[in-house]
């Protein structure tokens, strides 16, 4: 008869994870970048806003740019400054393309000028101050609109628009 050999186990030293094992962790890691990765995707589903400049918005004659037009009804983002608002507690506010500490336009449309729009929220405005650029992301509408609460009257403007210091 012969002799086996006999078997020899020799004791491998592990590294200490905490009493994790390493594809438990790299398990943890995908789980957590499949997660972030879906957070940023769900973000980015959203309708993200195009970032328009004033000019962007009509032509020499002062009629509605053929890029107004394409992007009326979708949200934009437009850089700019709070004029001081008509009323307390208001809805609105006009964003110009420079500071005015004054109301930056008249009574009529005939005499609305090309570096303004009227932007509507949803919530009562906070008042930034005249010579803090902001910028506001809303809904671009497009035409005559009066105001029912006020009788202000726009030719652009957003809708459902948020904003913030820039």
């Amino acid at each position: 008869m012969m002799s086996q050999a006999p078997q020899v186990f020799s004791a491998v030293t592990k590294p200490d994870y905490g009493g994790v094992m390493p594809n438990e962790i790299l398990i943890d890691r995908r789980t957590l970048l499949a997660a972030f990765a879906a957070a940023l995707a769900l973000g980015s589903s959203r309708a993200c806003a195009e970032t328009l400049r004033m000019r962007d918005l009509y032509n020499k004659d002062l009629s509605f740019s053929d890029l107004a037009q394409k992007m009326e009804n979708e949200r934009i983002e437009v850089r700019g400054y709070m004029a001081p608002p008509l009323k307390a507690e208001s809805r609105f506010f006009v964003l110009t393309k420079r500071p005015m500490a004054v109301c930056p336009f008249c009574e009529t449309e005939a005499e609305w000028p090309d570096d303004i729009l009227a932007v509507y929220t949803k919530r009562i405005i906070d008042v930034v101050p005249y010579n803090v650029p902001i910028i506001v992301e809303g809904r671009l509408k497009l035409g005559t609109f009066e105001d029912p609460e006020t009788g202000f009257v726009s030719r652009v403007r957003t809708i459902e628009s948020h904003y913030a210091r820039d």
